[in-house]
């Protein structure tokens, strides 16, 4: 798959220079790489489109061709791909819809067939395409280029994903809309990113799975190597009939996937936000053993987190004598009575209190990991006890801390400068909590 995901040249078959249509869309996202790659425009009816040359078909095309992309109507979708295999492409994606999920399974056998014959490696149909941030590969209609990263997203959904890329800012290393899955399907995807080194977590979206022992197989193998967060659709019976007419899927029973994802070693969530938090978490912080610390300014919010920690089967050891005595003998803490997990450092903790709690926390062997929350009173030190943090974190690099400053202004540039150094913020316990349950072993 190097010459779909690094191609050194791209031929968009349906290129256009017609407002608002998916060829414009895609022309001008593959531009955006032109110094790195060849492209090659090709369209019937007109000699130029955005400055380049236009070719008929791509037999015309004399140069070389890792990648195709094909976006015409899909009564001639089967000719066009006959040419790219005629013309020996490395690999095809096609954008074009009007095949299974339309009721048209059998013309979409026939590609199949075809490319498989070839032994070209196709995408799609009726999809949104691929990115590749890294190398500045837009061959989508995605509105915009993401952020380089280490998270790969592979979806089903085209539109899904196009909202994912304009709404989330995480760092992608590999997004791919595969569509109808007509030949490479989720499975395949996986199978080359296990090898991937841009790639450390992989978030899948899929409203069904048509080969379920070869997903099981690869799976199980790349799971062990990298997490694979997952959210399914189709989940309902009406969300059954919804994907079988928007991909072509067969969504068979949720209970029967969640099994399956299990015994996988799949990370299944509920969410659209709780799948790219666990990424998130999963591509910044390491795995760790059962048993978290929790450290809170306000009461009420330590509380919850426990509650959402027992839901989920998260471990809340007691502070050990050694750990009680450190606080103890620490002059920041001298306020703080109960001391305890969580600990409540009161509404009044500066940055000095949460030093002393996060490293006294972290110290204890079966504390494996840490949830800081920070709500805004009127003295307390967001930025000083992030930086704080961040510290402490690279001290103890083998203990996950995930923080959860709450509010809005105040804690801005706090949960900034988190991030920006590799500690994730949530802006709700619950997500915390759930974020780092993804990283417990079990």
């Amino acid at each position: 798959m190097k010459r779909i995901f690094n191609p050194k040249s791209i031929a968009l078959i349906g290129a256009s220079d017609e407002l608002k249509t998916v060829g414009l869309g895609l022309a001008k996202n593959i531009l955006k790489g032109k110094d790195l790659r060849k492209i090659y425009f090709v369209n019937l009816r007109d000699d130029e489109i955005l400055g380049e040359n236009c070719y008929d078909t791509i037999s015309d095309v004399k140069g070389k061709v890792d990648l195709a992309v094909i976006a015409v109507p899909g009564p001639i979708v089967k000719k066009v791909v006959l040419e790219c295999c005629a013309k020996k492409v490395g690999g095809i994606i096609i954008i074009s819809a009007g095949f299974k999920e339309a009721g048209n399974e059998k013309e979409e056998i026939e590609i199949r067939d075809i490319v498989r014959k070839y032994k070209i490696p196709l995408i799609g149909p009726n999809c949104l395409g691929i990115l590749n941030p890294k190398v500045n590969l837009n061959a989508s209609f995605a509105s915009i280029m993401p952020k380089v990263g280490n998270i790969a997203f592979l979806s089903q959904s085209g539109a899904l994903l196009d909202v994912v890329i304009d709404r989330n800012e995480l760092g992608f290393s590999k997004i791919v809309s595969y569509g109808n899955e007509a030949d490479l399907d989720e499975s395949d995807f996986i199978n080359y990113l296990k090898t991937d080194t841009e790639t450390k977590v992989i978030a899948l979206y899929f409203e069904g799975i048509k080969d379920g022992r070869k997903f099981m197989r690869i799976a199980s193998e790349v799971s062990k190597v990298k997490p694979i967060v997952a959210i399914k659709s189709g989940r309902s019976n009406k969300g059954k009939e919804a994907a079988a007419t928007h991909t072509g899927s067969l969504a068979g029973d949720y209970s029967v996937y969640q099994a399956a994802m299990k015994q996988s070693g799949v990370i299944l969530v509920d969410t659209l936000e709780e799948l790219f938090d666990t990424a998130l978490t999963l591509s910044t912080l390491p795995m760790c053993e059962n048993g978290i610390g929790i450290i809170t300014n306000g009461g009420g919010v330590g509380v919850l987190t426990v509650d959402y920690c027992a839901e989920m089967g998260i471990e809340i050891p007691d502070l050990t004598k050694t750990t009680i005595s450190l606080l103890e003998k620490n002059k920041a803490m001298a306020r703080v009575v109960n001391k305890s997990n969580p600990l409540d450092l009161l509404g009044d903790a500066l940055s000095d209190r949460y030093a002393a709690g996060v490293e006294s926390l972290l110290k204890q062997k079966d504390i494996n990991g840490l949830i800081v929350i920070s709500t805004p009173q009127l003295m307390t030190e967001h930025e000083k006890s992030a930086k704080i943090i961040v510290e402490l974190r690279n001290k103890y690099p083998m203990k996950p801390i995930v923080c959860c400053f709450l509010g809005g202004h105040s804690v801005a540039s706090a949960i900034k400068y988190l991030e920006a150094n590799g500690v994730p913020n949530y802006t709700d316990v619950k997500r915390a909590v759930k974020s780092i349950n993804g990283l417990v072993k079990r």
